[in-house]
């Protein structure tokens, strides 16, 4: 085989570090009955996707592109044996049981934004007019990231509405420029779902992005920046940026056009990312934000980057610790729950470095 190819393979299994599976099917054949005592837990998921919606109705939507955003609410059920950190997944062959796994027990689609933003109003009212929003990256089904934020939602104890931002990623090891084009072609989307966000009660909108997602988060508040309106009427709250899928002098320019946040912006990284370490061994000479790590350096353009490479992933590729670390993503979710965040930027750090001893 030439040594080219086995690069390309090699090079490929390195980077398939934000999903790690198949595109699997989100609603399946009948659920079996469980009783309440064996379900954790019960959550509604908002969607807004730029995703096709699939010919397949129970994958409900593919990796193809939409021109326009589509809505929907997905309920999922956490079984009762679920662990921190982790996504009790079915394999193929098993039985649709909530008491086992993360299962999506209804899907209700939209077919306009002002009857999605009528239902987003009521639950935001509901639920204290908090809003967190989840940005997945790279090699990500539609499936995956549901149960993701799922998982994150349930984990970290987040009491607010928790809305998926799904951009159409190819969900394949090999569709990173396809996942990068779609990712691009993203941003003006996920900036009207901010300002529909913002137009619909919330008073604070958390934005939680991964890998690639953090490259469509950036280009949109360097889009709402741009406009004058960088934090949407004041009720943009913490902005955590996972593993940042970015050049990071592309992020520098980013940050410069965005202005220094009123609240820094936390950028999580670590040194055992081996997801990232594929683009340095690809040939390409400048670091990604997520193994960037001059914290001095960003501190000035208003990020606290807080190294995580001492800290336990659950993933072989150490690209996912944000949300599958049980301390860490508790920690978040404390973060969230809480209307200024931690006491200091230092206490950030602090706390998180804890964990890595």
């Amino acid at each position: 085989m030439p040594l080219k190819t086995i690069f390309a393979i090699g090079l490929a299994l390195l980077v398939a570090g934000c999903a790690g599976q198949q595109t699997q099917e989100l609603l399946g054949s009948a659920i079996v009955a469980a009783p309440v005592t064996e379900i954790a837990g019960n959550h509604s998921i908002f969607i807004a996707t730029t995703r096709k919606k699939s010919d397949d109705p129970n994958k409900v939507f593919d990796g193809e592109r939409s021109a326009t955003l589509n809505y929907a609410r997905v309920n999922v059920t956490v079984p009762g044996i679920h662990q921190t950190g982790q996504i009790e997944r079915r394999s193929r062959g098993k039985s649709n049981d909530p008491a086992k796994y993360f299962m999506a027990s209804e899907v209700v689609g939209y077919d306009t934004q002002p009857k999605f933003a009528n239902a987003l109003s009521a639950d935001i009212a509901a639920r204290g007019d908090r809003v967190m929003v989840f940005v997945h990256g790279y090699n990500t089904g539609f499936d995956d990231a549901v149960y993701r934020l799922t998982q994150i939602v349930h984990d970290s104890g987040y009491p607010g509405t928790p809305v998926l931002f799904s951009w159409a990623s190819g969900a394949k090891t090999t569709d990173y420029v396809y996942d990068k084009e779609s990712a691009s072609a993203a941003r003006d989307q996920l900036e009207v779902t901010l300002r529909m966000l913002a137009q619909t009660g919330a008073r604070r909108i958390d934005i939680v992005a991964h890998s690639m997602g953090t490259w469509v988060t950036m280009e949109t508040l360097r889009q709402l920046a741009i406009t004058g309106d960088r934090d949407l009427g004041g009720k943009l709250g913490d902005v955590v940026l996972a593993s940042p899928d970015i050049d990071v002098d592309v992020f520098k320019s980013q940050m410069r056009r965005y202005g220094k946040p009123n609240k820094p912006f936390i950028l999580l990284l670590s040194d055992d990312d081996r997801a990232l370490r594929c683009d340095a061994e690809s040939g390409r000479a400048r670091p990604r934000g997520g193994d960037y790590k001059d914290a001095a350096d960003l501190a000035s353009y208003g990020v606290t980057v807080v190294d995580l490479s001492k800290i336990k992933g659950a993933d072989s590729f150490n690209h996912t610790k944000f949300a599958d670390n049980p301390a860490l993503v508790k920690m978040i979710g404390q973060r969230l729950r809480e209307d200024d965040g931690f006491a200091s930027d230092r206490d950030v750090t602090d706390r998180i470095s804890l964990l890595g001893q």
